[in-house]
């Protein structure tokens, strides 16, 4: 090769690099590359060595253990989102197909939760992980421009500690760009200069929510933490107030009226957005026509309107402990559109016949007009299917009968491999600032389960309609609610797990739904029935909305859609209108630009979804802040190698026992067999285990709770299994998880 001792980096740099690329089969160590290229002079020797490690530093060649370099080729960087689970490491969480990429803090290079990044990966350090590692070398995107936290001000500067768990530095505030905030509010901060070598993130504050520790203004913050409107512009409010209430006679006329067939709505007690109603009546043939009556939103709210708009930016109803954050201005969630009894109502509906044995004998779609004669609450419904049967009360006999027929309904799907998960979800009961009162889990009952076979049923039925219409490819584009099956990997974690506890859980792809449903029937009552059950949701994978019909792995469904609740679903909006589309006629929708609205769905859903559990956390929170000091029963529900995490009893506030605190011995993680031990006495603390605990402190800002142990009942000195060899003398960074939507 001619010597290049002449000639511009740039020129040197891409030399370099097309002769790696070259030779991309192999790697070469620096003095191979100067041999190659006949090097001699001091100077460029530099040069060449400098550009080498600059190409190695940008992701273009890679080196390895033994200190040579080779190609970097495409297929060794990925791009993906951050997510900074603790303050020693993170995941680059990339596309579907590929597996995410750990990564150590130290090379997230100033990247910051939530930031859309390029990765290189490295030669693996630890051996026994799944994993890729990697470490990032181009941040593409910053996810977060701006935070919501505390700040606090000192005579010179300020600071704003973040509300986010995965946000682990502050962010230096001039004072004269405080805004008018006062020691310790909330704010929400802009960042303006992002962190570098050594120096602090900066900002300005942009909004003062208001004092920390005040219902609204933490409620108001974790709304903005997670991206989610907290109010509706004046304009949307506007376009809701201008929509007409009234129903003219030519849109009765176009409609099949309902009015005078027996109907109610079944909801929560404190509900106000009534989304769906039931109709009943029984037919000359002995059957019974049961209506699924779903308030018509897409009539009022048009394709590409402002209402629509907002509407699918949101995405999705919040629900959070003490308020609802609708879709739908209040005219339309609470007015309009909510089929409210004794108002004549516009709905579209889903119609079947069905015979005693719970077959659809006939089914009809279409739209409707229905005037609701009662509404229900829960427990209302609850006492009629409970008491006996009245003749006397129209209502007795109708509500035990849709009972009778969900029941069937509900035993046919778990027949034919719908998965039975029945997890524990709490409530709260509020003083008039917004303090809780008392934390208690929520009832599902009978009541609840009719309603909800009956929207599955139309759900199911509406998806299959219109996949149906065409006999053969390519198929009406629809939008599915669609859920895979489970994660191989996480199955195998869990069918061990599950294994020290005498559990058998299958793996094999065609059993796995009868061997959750025989697990679940198995632990029904036992102390071990949480621990499992939150595991087993967890191995679940999550469901999302889709243009592709895969079918719906936990119901069990070849097909299944959201139709029945469009005032707080967007994707039940689009169902409504891709139905009515395909009755009229119509040609199949275009099926890019409904993948992507998909997507943008699924993901506010998941946004929606975390607020709701922050929520509830800081209301856990603050409820143990203001209790009394006492002994709580609780379980193990997580092992990490900082801590165990302990769920307490009938209230689901999880805290963490800290390592350090546990003063009897030195304790380390045992993460094959879900415990940690001592490593002097032997000590266990298996997961699942049930111990006393008593709250030692609270911390309202990171929504957290320190325990400290009572009660040594639940450590042992003789454990399930030995621990792992490989865990005696290394300390894990694995955190063990903790534990619907369908």
């Amino acid at each position: 090769m001619a010597n290049k001792g002449s000639g511009n980096s740039n020129s040197i740099k891409d030399d370099i690099l097309a002769f790696f690329e070259l030779n991309d089969f192999r790697s070469y160590s620096i003095n191979q590359v100067l041999k190659a290229y006949a090097i001699r002079d001091r100077k460029t020797k530099d040069i060449f060595t400098d550009m080498i490690l600059l190409l190695a530093k940008d992701g273009k060649l890679q080196q390895e253990e033994d200190g040579t370099f080779s190609y970097m080729k495409v297929t060794n960087q990925v791009v993906g989102k951050v997510d900074h689970v603790n303050q020693r490491f993170g995941f680059v969480l990339t596309k579907e197909g590929e597996q995410d990429v750990w990564i150590a803090t130290e090379d997230l290079n100033g990247a910051q939760d939530g930031d859309t990044v390029r990765c290189r990966l490295l030669s693996k350090k630890n051996k026994r992980s799944p994993r890729p590692e990697g470490e990032v070398i181009e941040i593409v995107e910053r996810g977060n421009k701006t935070l919501v936290g505390t700040i606090q001000i000192t005579p010179h500067y300020a600071f704003v500690v973040a509300d986010s768990k995965k946000i682990y530095n502050d962010i230096y505030v001039p004072r004269n760009q405080a805004l008018h905030s006062a020691h310790m509010d909330k704010v929400l901060v802009e960042i303006t200069s992002w962190p570098k070598e050594g120096k602090k993130a900066e900002g300005r504050v942009i909004e003062v929510l208001g004092a920390s520790g005040t219902n609204e203004t933490e409620m108001h913050a974790i709304l903005l933490e997670y991206g989610l409107p907290y109010h509706f512009l004046e304009q949307v409010e506007t376009a809701a107030e201008h929509i007409s209430t009234k129903i003219s006679d030519k849109e009765i006329a176009s409609r099949k009226d309902f009015r005078d067939i027996l109907t109610f709505t079944i909801d929560p007690k404190d509900a106000k957005d009534f989304d769906d109603a039931l109709s009943f009546r029984r037919l000359e043939n002995g059957n019974i026509e049961i209506g699924v009556h779903i308030a018509d939103v897409s009539h009022y709210v048009q394709p590409g309107s402002l209402l629509d708009q907002e509407a699918f930016h949101r995405a999705t109803s919040v629900y959070l402990v003490d308020r609802v954050v609708p879709m739908l201005p209040e005219k339309l969630s609470n007015g309009l559109c909510s089929l409210r009894p004794n108002e004549d109502k516009l709905t579209f509906s889903a119609v079947f016949e069905m015979d005693k044995e719970g077959k659809i004998k006939k089914e009809w779609f279409g739209r409707t007009i229905i005037h609701s004669d009662r509404r229900f609450a829960y427990e209302d419904a609850q006492v009629y299917i409970e008491a006996e049967l009245n003749d006397k009360d129209i209502y007795s006999p109708v509500i035990k009968e849709l009972d009778r027929l969900a029941k069937i309904l509900r035993a046919e799907r778990f027949r034919k491999g719908s998965v039975n998960f029945e997890t524990v979800e709490v409530k709260f009961e509020l003083d008039e600032q917004g303090k809780p009162l008392s934390v208690y889990p929520r009832e599902r009952k009978d009541a609840h389960k009719l309603i909800e076979e009956f929207m599955l049923l139309a759900n199911k039925r509406v998806a299959t309609f219109v996949h149906d219409m065409k006999k053969s490819e390519p198929r009406n584009t629809m939008v599915y609610r669609v859920h895979e099956a489970p994660d191989p990997e996480k199955l195998r974690v869990f069918s061990t797990f599950a294994k020290k506890f005498g559990y058998a859980v299958s793996t094999d792809p065609f059993h796995i739904s009868d061997s959750f449903n025989g697990l679940m029937d198995d632990i029904q009552g036992k102390p071990e029935e949480h621990v499992l059950q939150s595991l087993a949701v967890r191995t679940m994978s999550k469901a999302r909305y889709s243009t592709d019909a895969i079918g719906h792995f936990g119901l069990a469904f070849p097909f299944y859609s959201h139709f029945t609740s469009p005032i707080r679903r967007y994707p039940d909006v689009m169902t409504h209108r891709l139905l009515q589309h395909y009755l009229d006629k119509g040609e199949s929708a275009e099926k890019g630009l409904l993948e992507a609205q998909c997507k943008h769905c699924s993901d506010r859903e998941k946004l929606a979804a975390e607020a709701e559990r922050a929520s509830i956390k800081y209301k856990q929170v603050e409820y143990m802040s203001l209790h009394e000091p006492q002994i709580f029963d609780g379980i193990i529900s997580g092992v990490t190698d900082f801590g165990i995490f302990v769920e307490i009893g009938d209230t689901s506030c999880e805290g963490l026992i800290r390592m350090a605190d546990l003063q009897d011995d030195y304790y380390e993680l045992d993460k094959d067999n879900y415990r940690v031990v001592g490593r002097s006495n032997g000590r266990v603390f298996n997961f699942g285990d049930k111990l006393q605990v008593r709250v030692s402190a609270t911390n309202l800002a990171k929504r957290s709770i320190d325990l400290e142990l009572v009660d040594n009942r639940a450590s042992r000195f003789s454990a399930r299994s030995k621990p792992s060899r490989s865990n005696k003398s290394s300390r894990s960074s694995k955190v063990i998880p903790r534990g619907k939507r369908r």
